[in-house]
């Protein structure tokens, strides 16, 4: 009779025990809240950063999906919005599309929420094809106010193919994102550090890695 073994699996990150990431989470505190919408074809990659990101900011929410309902994604990017004083504020992480006719130019940048107010970072978590999909799919996301990242680093994520120079990981890219929006770079330094460990974990498992 041949047994069959259950991989023990990790309830944090997800994965097995044997590959478990949860090591490399550093726990930030940061003011800009993020909304992960990421597609369901990362959700079981082994190269996927954004849930080890979101579990190192305790103000983030990942949720799984390409296309959304209109009122469940109204309710994920405004969640929280009681009054003009107490406005959430969500801004896009996405590069410019102004040379897309299928994609609906962005509003322009919101005034800052005060005070009172929480600007909510909304990145899409996904590859570049089926991010555009996303986006197509979604109008709501096409009206949101867009944060494009120009001169950025060159990425670290050498374990998934680029399809431009300039194209970062989902993680690196956000982290810039609240370096910016907060101006606050030192403070993301130990997250972009933990990604390095975390890819290069990933690249151990690698047949060509291995002596």
């Amino acid at each position: 009779m041949s047994v069959t073994t259950k991989r023990s699996m990790c309830n944090l990150c997800l994965r097995a025990q044997s590959a478990c990431i949860c090591h490399w989470v550093r726990t930030v505190e940061h003011q800009v809240e993020v909304l992960f919408l990421q597609h369901p074809l990362e959700v079981g990659n082994a190269k996927n950063s954004a849930r080890l990101l979101h579990l190192s900011l305790p103000h983030s929410r990942l949720v799984v999906g390409e296309t959304f309902d209109d009122d469940a994604l109204h309710r994920l990017l405004y969640d929280g919005v009681n009054d003009e004083e107490h406005a959430v504020r969500p801004v896009l992480l996405y590069p410019d599309t102004s040379a897309d006719h299928k994609i609906a130019m962005p509003p322009a940048w919101p005034e800052a929420p005060g005070d009172d107010g929480v600007y909510r970072l909304v990145v899409l978590d996904a590859t570049w094809r089926k991010s555009r999909k996303m986006l197509y799919l979604n109008p709501m996301l096409q009206q949101l106010p867009r944060l494009p990242l120009a001169d950025m680093p060159a990425s670290h994520y050498a374990i998934r193919k680029a399809h431009k120079p300039d194209q970062l990981s989902s993680f690196e890219a956000t982290c810039y994102a609240l370096m910016q929006m907060e101006n606050d770079a030192e403070k993301y330094l130990p997250l972009l550090a933990a990604f390095d460990g975390f890819v290069a974990q990933q690249q151990a498992y690698r047949p060509e890695t291995q002596v």
